[in-house]
């Protein structure tokens, strides 16, 4: 088993199914697990885990996000700021319209609960190149 792959996929808050939806927008596989959702509220909460060296696209909100790791070893990063490593129980909170991406570390599984309030558009960008991510160690 690869590093954190038992902590992530036994996790309290379940294990997803392949995210084939956003496939495009992603290196690697990443699965989806909705925890909770309220159309009245439109709040969405979900556990998105990541496989080793799994990340998304960069890409923005229109409303704030909230990351929240709760297992394995992942990355967030915003456009123009150095990459900050998540380790569980660390928390990145993402303002509306900035230009971002999350993912694994390149050797250990990766989850986070991503907390989203309001209707959000994606716009997604290019693809974090693995030269830019083969820096983060």
């Amino acid at each position: 088993m690869a590093k954190n792959e038992e902590e992530v996929k036994d996790s309290v808050f379940g294990f997803g199914k392949s995210n084939e939806a956003f496939a495009k927008f992603f290196k690697g596989t990443s699965y989806l697990k909705l925890l909770a959702e309220s159309k009245e509220a439109k709040t969405a909460v979900h556990n998105v885990s990541f496989e080793p060296g799994c990340r998304n696209n960069w890409h923005m909100h229109t409303v704030p996000q909230i990351l929240i790791a709760v297992a394995g070893e992942g990355w967030y990063q915003e456009e123009g700021k150095a990459a900050q490593k998540m380790l569980p129980v660390d928390v990145a909170i993402v303002n509306p319209n900035t230009k971002h991406w999350h993912g694994a570390t390149k050797d250990s599984w990766f989850a986070h609960i991503v907390v989203m309030v309001g209707d959000s558009k994606n716009t997604w960008f290019e693809p974090v190149s693995d030269e830019e991510y083969d820096k983060l160690g």
